[in-house]
């Protein structure tokens, strides 16, 4: 297949890079509402919110690897995920468990070092420009990687939103290596996290599956509008969506 044959399966899509992000954050929103509130309470329905929820870090990797090359400043591109990876720390860690990053615990102070996929996609983004540094010899460039990706393990989607930001970039002038990448990138872990804790428990997880097949048959290339409003919604959103349901989860009820 060549490039131009996927140029032109592209522009088949319906939806573009705005509409498919507006979609995977309300699909975001509803798998944080079941882990918050459903799946204590019905397991099936909960399981089937997780499903869609699956939708938004694979698709949020996927756009940070490609907006490496649309971004007309990818230093101040970084330094935006950095900044509201630092916003988003604190409601995340309330969100997930009641209390906030730093927390004192019979007089000993507590350190909560889990981040939320922003910080994750911080490290995807800067996996690509360690990559692109030709001043950083291969081998330097590869520890460096892998090192990100182990640092990677204390944020939501670790290792496979560094890896898939990467392959996206990495592999964007070769379509089936790009898209086989970036589908096992994500497939792999969460299969292996199946057979661990058993398919009842987190069948859920195979919902990444859909991510591809979305991107690949409904995504036509396009950014959409430039309005602020589409570049700055999911910043903002993020972190107060889980400052929302983390006062709902832990306060109200």
């Amino acid at each position: 297949m060549t490039e131009n044959a996927v140029i032109t399966q592209s522009e088949k899509g319906c939806l573009n890079r705005n509409q498919i992000k507006y979609i995977v954050v309300i699909a975001m929103l509803i798998d944080h509402i079941a882990w918050a509130f459903v799946d204590a309470k019905n397991p099936l329905l909960g399981g089937a919110m997780h499903l869609i929820g699956r939708l938004t870090g694979p698709t949020m990797a996927y756009f940070v690897g490609e907006g490496y090359r649309y971004t007309g400043d990818v230093g101040k591109y970084q330094q935006r995920l950095a900044v509201f990876a630092l916003i988003s720390w604190f409601p995340f860690v309330w969100f997930e468990y009641g209390h906030l990053p730093f927390y004192f615990v019979q007089g000993h102070l507590v350190f909560s070092p889990e981040q939320s996929v922003i910080f994750t996609l911080f490290l995807g983004l800067t996996a690509i420009r360690l990559w692109e540094n030709e001043k950083a010899a291969k081998p330097l460039k590869i520890i460096g990687i892998i090192l990100l990706c182990l640092l990677s393990l204390i944020g939501d989607w670790g290792l496979m939103d560094v890896l898939g930001c990467l392959f996206v970039h990495v592999y964007r002038d070769r379509p089936k290596a790009k898209w086989t990448a970036f589908t096992l990138t994500f497939l792999l872990p969460n299969v292996f996290i199946i057979i661990l804790t058993g398919f009842e428990h987190m069948w859920f997880q195979l919902g990444v599956i859909l991510v591809p097949l979305m991107l690949y048959f409904l995504y036509n290339g396009q950014g959409g509008s430039k309005a602020g409003i589409h570049k700055w919604f999911f910043y903002l959103f993020y972190p107060l969506h889980l400052l929302v349901l983390g006062v709902l989860r832990w306060v109200v009820f």
